[in-house]
């Protein structure tokens, strides 16, 4: 097992994975920019390396920062969280060049998966169905409109190297589709330095629902079971839970054992999630995978009660995994809302700041992943997550009224600091939501609803 990992990331996320290995026995090192010297993570980690002013491209993106901070502290793995470094088959290579572990799948495995394209052509020999669409990346605007016309409106335009939901544009006739097609180029050049997109058939009504796999490095996956992430903005996620409401269990272990089936055949190693599309006929669409820890991963935590951090060292550490599928045995309901500093009422503007008051929800069955505190200052420079409230209950009828109360009981307060609390329990009060009957329309429909 690993004597010291440097987490190379911020944040709930930096300070989760931290807590993790301190309960294994294995020393934790933080990194931080200038702008985050007083974060929790710090004062947590007891040792810490700055590696550069607040601009994360020249600091939590920097690879000869983050690998020159593990080798000068003498750690001996690197975990990346998620965003940033997570998915950068560049660094886990370079990582494992200077004889660190990377607590994630081997560099060749992120290239395959993070060109969506390739994952597509991929999944789809493993026997995984895809929404009409292009398998590889799109040569002109001319064979976009090819394609768009062939499959029928509306289609939805996404970056080849895109993920965490960016680099998307939904067009809904051929007036809109060369000017979005040029738009998303740009845009994933700018996000990603990479230009190259696909199109492939919208479902304005699906549900994404994902699934949670685990594999380690001698040929055994599991699944953990289904998380619903329809709600989002923007294709950013708000609301997030396990089970995912209403899906027959066959239908799960359908979705599981082809996550199980794409995992194996890409030849995955640690915690990783298949995204799908599920329509309302029914039938689900592979997406993409994640290669890293996700956002969400609290709500399949509190159902299995697996802590898939802990999985995710053991699995880098060259363990087997300790669980088999049968071992998995998901119980009652999991809510997570992710609290951000924004402002609902300015079309969800950033509003950090000062944190003259915060004090997060607690009670039965509540779990709040933060990195906020009383007096912290929250950055301007990086995501807007404040804090991820998870609750768990025996139904979802009282897990969404749990959430109801931790969400009401979430008091932050501070000059200029607004949160997207108040904006949750509009979601979750929403009737489509509240009967699991919603789609990924819900935001739009609540948000237009709230303008008239």
């Amino acid at each position: 097992m690993f004597e010291k990992v440097l987490v190379a990331n911020r944040g709930e996320i930096a300070l989760r994975v931290a807590r993790t290995c301190r309960e294994m026995g294995i020393r934790v090192v933080a990194v931080h920019s200038t702008a985050d010297e007083d974060s929790a993570v710090v004062a947590y980690a007891g040792e810490a390396v700055r590696i550069g002013p607040a601009a994360a491209k020249r600091s939590y993106l920097d690879i000869a920062a983050v690998v020159e901070a593990a080798l000068r502290v003498g750690a001996d793995a690197v975990h990346p969280g998620y965003g940033f470094l997570s998915e950068d088959a560049d660094f886990a290579e370079v990582c494992r060049d200077h004889g660190l572990a990377f607590i994630g799948p081997p560099p060749e495995v992120i290239a395959r998966l993070g060109d969506k394209t390739a994952a597509r052509e991929l999944m789809a020999r493993a026997g995984m169905a895809m929404l009409p669409g292009s398998l590889h990346a799109l040569r002109s605007a001319e064979e976009a409109r090819r394609v768009a016309d062939d499959i029928g409106y509306p289609v939805i335009i996404k970056a080849a190297a895109g993920g965490g939901g960016k680099g998307m544009r939904v067009v809904h006739d051929a007036a809109a589709l060369i000017p979005a097609y040029h738009e998303t180029r740009a845009g994933a050049q700018a996000l990603f330095g990479d230009s190259r997109v696909y199109v492939e058939r919208y479902l304005p009504d699906a549900r994404h629902v994902e699934i949670q796999v685990l594999a380690d490095g001698h040929g055994t996956a599991i699944h953990l079971g289904a998380r619903d992430c329809s709600v989002q903005r923007r294709h950013q996620k708000l609301v997030e839970e396990s089970p995912a409401p209403g899906l027959p269990a066959d239908l799960v272990e359908r979705m599981g054992r082809a996550a199980v089936r794409g995992a194996l055949t890409a030849g995955y190693v640690g915690a990783g999630t298949f995204e799908f599309l599920l329509a309302p006929d029914g039938e689900f669409y592979f997406m993409e995978v994640n290669c890293r820890i996700q956002v969400e991963h609290p709500v399949t935590e509190m159902v299995t009660g697996v802590d898939l951090v802990r999985e995710q060292v053991r699995i880098a550490a060259g363990e087997p995994l300790a669980l088999r599928e049968h071992d998995v045995r998901p119980r009652g309901v999991s809510v997570e809302c992710r609290v951000n500093v924004e402002d609902p009422d300015r079309d969800f503007a950033p509003a950090p700041g000062l944190l003259a008051e915060f004090v997060p929800p607690g009670g039965p069955f509540v779990r709040v992943d933060t990195h906020g505190y009383p007096g912290y200052r929250v950055p301007a420079f990086y995501d807007s997550l404040l804090a991820k409230v998870v609750v768990w209950a025996p139904d979802r009828e009282q897990a969404l009224d749990r959430m109801d109360r931790a969400l009401a009981d979430f008091r932050v307060r501070g000059p200029g600091v607004h949160t997207t609390a108040g904006f949750l329990r509009d979601v979750l009060r929403d009737p489509a939501f509240r009967s699991g009957e919603h789609s990924t329309a819900i935001v739009d429909r609540l948000l237009a609803q709230r303008a008239a």
